[in-house]
């Protein structure tokens, strides 16, 4: 069924910045396509949900089908699932780096291919994907090192998606953000996370809401990684 009604892809939208996502995406009347793990149906005939971990190649499929099949087009791909590890370097096990690299990597690569390949059809679309600003300042305490090899790899991915595909229509950019005060955060954590931004407190999930918002709505701007971070990518 083709319409002119935007579509938009979310990963990782069943909690936290995915679903306050998602949100904002319906506010804007796009319809949208939320896949997670542990992604719930809706009621709402303008929201399909795909249950299935992006780290599998077939959840990427079945999500750019159920796209094409219930609303006709991708117009934007929001790459929001991802998974931290905090460890010391020489502790990580051989479960972790399967786990991060699959959902931070392979879970942005298959979907991207297969969403970029529907907007070169249409001749438009846009690919903004969640990454993080310790790629860019590492803090002491804070131990990032998979974090930085995953997330540092779509940064620099961002960059050249954006120039392959300037002159088709389609546009790549990434939102930074530092620590944002999500359900993944507990309560008792905030005060000592307050204290590593400059700005002396977390960002709110509309904060990084309104950076993706923002960059959809930004036809001339490509290729940008916009650091939504209290100034930790500025230094201390």
């Amino acid at each position: 069924m083709a319409t002119q009604q935007k579509v938009v892809v979310v990963t990782g939208a069943s909690q936290g910045i995915g679903s306050e996502i998602v949100k904002a995406f319906r506010k804007l009347d796009y319809r949208v396509v939320a896949t997670a793990r542990s992604i719930q149906p809706t009621d709402d005939p303008n929201i399909a949900a795909v249950q299935g971990d992006i780290a599998d190649p077939q959840t990427a499929h079945r999500v750019v089908a159920e796209a094409l099949n219930r609303f006709g087009r991708i117009d934007t791909l929001v790459n929001n699932a991802g998974v931290f590890v905090a460890k010391p370097f020489t502790q990580y096990t051989a479960e972790d780096y399967a786990s991060v690299m699959g959902v931070n990597v392979a879970g942005f690569f298959h979907i991207t291919q297969l969403a970029v390949a529907e907007m070169e059809k249409q001749g438009s679309g846009h690919v903004v994907s969640i990454t993080t600003s310790l790629v860019d300042h590492a803090i002491q305490g804070v131990p990032s090192v998979l974090a930085s090899l995953t997330k540092g790899g779509i940064n620099a991915a961002t960059k050249s998606l954006a120039i392959e595909y300037a002159k088709k229509g389609i546009r790549a950019n990434a939102v930074s953000p530092g620590i944002i005060k999500s359900p993944m955060h507990a309560p008792e954590t905030h005060e000592a996370l307050d204290a590593l931004h400059p700005m002396g407190h977390m960002g709110e999930m509309r904060d990084i809401v309104d950076a993706v918002l923002f960059l959809d709505a930004a036809p001339f701007v490509t290729g940008e990684i916009l650091h939504v971070d209290g100034g930790q990518s500025a230094g201390h």
